[in-house]
């Protein structure tokens, strides 16, 4: 294993291993090109972006904290934006654990040709989202949609599910639901490492399968379920494909579908104001980082350890 040595001892270290630090710093060097062009440098000139008024073309003009505040006093669609956002992460997140949760123990059954389910749910989950959103578009079209087809010859007049401002969030909640067989799978494989032990002392002492599950299953599924809740979260925030396709970008009728993704990048691509689109990433990049901290901080008094167990023997 190559260390990197310290600048104070270079000096001190003999040439073979001069060398061999040398050829570390070669191997990695891509990534750390990459990583400063692509990402630190990026990052660093958005922060500076946030203070100025820039429309891309021009050279930026420093403006202070005015992007900021007007973005807290004035911007109308930033409060919007931050509803949807809000509303759609309250209500998708509880449904995408207890859908992955119910679909994992579904798919943990010892069955014949239990590996076929296994594949056909996980599926949905490797679609590229540009194409599921528009082949979702295109079921949820209200004139010759699939779904208001099946509703029209039971006798059902479908709604206008992607053209109403009630039904915009609740489609794109139902897009979403469509991949959550990828979370179901990293349950399942938490549900695996579950001991088999542990359900049948339960089984002895006679506790029923609603038992086992909210007494056995849940708690030693908790870091799990802990691991997904923070992607998840940092997830819904980043929520623009589907959004961008279903809704378009102004977010649908009444900007019912407007996420703050979608706003950024209306107010950075569309609006050319770069400068106002680098004050709202960065109000979502710290808002992302508060409500995280929130959610480890709160793990503590929810996520059930093995190792918490072993130190209260």
């Amino acid at each position: 294993m190559i260390t990197l040595p310290r600048i104070g001892i270079w000096r001190d270290l003999s040439e073979s291993r001069r060398r061999e630090a040398l050829t570390g710093y070669l191997f990695i060097s891509p990534w750390m090109i990459g990583f400063i062009v692509f990402f630190l440098g990026p990052i660093i000139a958005s922060l500076f972006l946030s203070f100025t008024r820039w429309n891309i073309v021009g050279d930026p003009t420093w403006v202070g904290l005015d992007n900021y505040v007007t973005i807290f006093t004035e911007d109308l669609r930033f409060k919007k934006s931050v509803e949807v956002t809000l509303t759609y992460s309250l209500l998708y997140l509880p449904l995408e654990v207890m859908c992955g949760i119910g679909l994992a123990v579904l798919m943990n059954l010892k069955l014949r040709g239990i590996g076929i389910f296994r594949t056909i749910f996980y599926m949905p989950s490797v679609v590229p989202q540009v194409a599921a959103a528009l082949v979702w578009v295109w079921m949820l079209n209200q004139r010759y949609g699939v779904i208001n087809t099946l509703l029209r010859n039971v006798g059902v007049n479908g709604p206008n599910w992607l053209g109403s401002p009630h039904y915009v969030l609740p489609s794109l909640i139902l897009i979403a639901l469509w991949g959550v067989g990828g979370s179901a799978i990293i349950y399942l494989a938490g549900l695996q490492n579950i001991p088999q032990v542990m359900y049948e002392a339960a089984t002895v002492d006679g506790a029923n399968a609603f038992q086992k599950f909210f007494r056995i299953t849940l708690p030693l599924l908790s870091p799990t379920i802990f691991f997904q809740l923070v992607l998840g979260l940092i997830g819904v925030f980043q929520t623009f494909t589907p959004a961008f396709i279903a809704a378009g970008e102004t977010g649908g009728p009444l900007q019912s579908g407007l996420f703050y993704m979608l706003y950024i990048y209306n107010r950075g691509f569309i609006s050319l104001r770069m400068g106002y689109a680098s004050a709202l990433a960065w109000i979502m990049t710290l808002f992302i980082l508060v409500v995280t901290v929130i959610v480890l901080r709160s793990s503590r008094y929810w996520v059930y350890y093995e190792t918490d167990r072993s130190q209260n023997r």
